[in-house]
């Protein structure tokens, strides 16, 4: 029986989850239908933009994403001292971006006077909107209802789009991210839908890479995408907010992945290429293996065997789910 959600989600274990959500009709309403040979590729692309279009509203960061035929799989960082440092403006604003809000709320933002009482029961909304603003439920939820009802008003018919419930993962450390990020990222490759990384549409991985060939300094987060979370090398003292990794690093890594995935080239890891490997104390072995079963291979937990009993201790599990994968895989 799947665990609730508020299960799974832990801000004191991770800031990183990856989400899959599956669509529950048998044909590709994301793609291309073979057997009507309708395209609805167009909905991919539906779909990438509102993914990046609620990162800049929610207090959410996409760390990358690959749109398929039939689901999507996206990697997200809740980030909470944003959502903390939002003024009562910011969180009415940002939620006025999704839905109505109520009266109290609008005439609010219309700079109108409020009673004590008025005021009071603002404050209690603007509370919980703050925490469904940094809530992966609500971004998910968001997202997928509004692509639902697009596709449906398309296809002039009611009833549901996606599958109930999207899977999640909680990405424990480093390691459990690079491997699950690369996992995402090859997702095309993977479904013979592109040969290489930069040729992979609805990809995160190809738009990093386009805007990396543009500047001179890929590895300067400034530099980076604004839609993305961006990469701001190794853990440091005074860490910006980021991921722990070199954006050139990243993007060989993933190079060298595919071209063994596609198995037309037999491959070894290049000079530069293992220090990443080595850092995250992944097996070269290990990594392969991720990058082909990592959505199969897990639990809801993802990460070293210390980080998964810490957060299992945190969520009050009684059991430790995937002990014996974590254990193997992330020593």
């Amino acid at each position: 029986m799947p665990k609730p959600r508020y299960t799974q989600v832990s801000l004191e274990a991770t800031p990183y989850y990856h989400c899959v959500s599956r669509c529950v009709r048998r044909a590709f309403l994301c793609g291309i239908d073979k057997i009507t040979s309708r395209n609805y590729e167009h909905r991919r692309q539906w779909i990438e933009d509102k993914l990046l279009e609620l990162a800049q509203i929610f207090a959410v960061d996409v760390c990358t994403y690959a749109i398929m035929s039939n689901h999507y799989h996206v990697v997200l960082y809740i980030d909470k001292d944003q959502a903390d440092n939002w003024n009562i403006n910011d969180i009415i604003e940002h939620w006025h971006n999704l839905f109505t809000g109520n009266l109290i709320s609008q005439r609010y933002m219309r700079g109108e006077l409020l009673s004590k009482a008025e005021q009071k029961i603002l404050a209690q909304c603007v509370k919980t909107w703050r925490e469904r603003l940094m809530d992966i439920s609500w971004f998910m939820r968001v997202l997928n209802e509004r692509i639902a009802r697009e596709a449906n008003a398309e296809d002039d018919c009611t009833g549901r789009f996606w599958e109930g419930r999207f899977k999640t993962q909680a990405l424990l450390d480093e390691a459990a991210l690079a491997a699950c990020m690369a996992y995402v990222d090859l997702n095309p490759i993977r479904a013979k839908m592109a040969k290489t990384p930069e040729t992979s549409g609805y990809t995160s991985i190809k738009q990093r890479i386009i805007k990396a060939q543009q500047t001179p300094a890929p590895n300067d987060s400034r530099q980076q995408l604004h839609d993305l979370m961006p990469f701001v090398g190794y853990p440091r003292k005074n860490m910006p907010k980021g991921l722990p990794f070199r954006l050139t690093d990243y993007l060989e890594l993933v190079d060298w992945s595919g071209r063994i995935l596609r198995g037309d080239k037999r491959g070894n890891i290049a000079g530069h290429i293992s220090p990443i490997l080595q850092r995250l104390n992944l097996e070269p072995k290990h990594w392969l293996y991720l990058t082909k079963h990592y959505e199969s291979s897990f639990k809801g937990l993802v990460g070293s065997v210390f980080k998964l009993k810490q957060a299992c201790q945190t969520l009050g599990y009684e059991r430790t789910p995937g002990l014996s994968a974590c254990k193997q895989f992330f020593p």
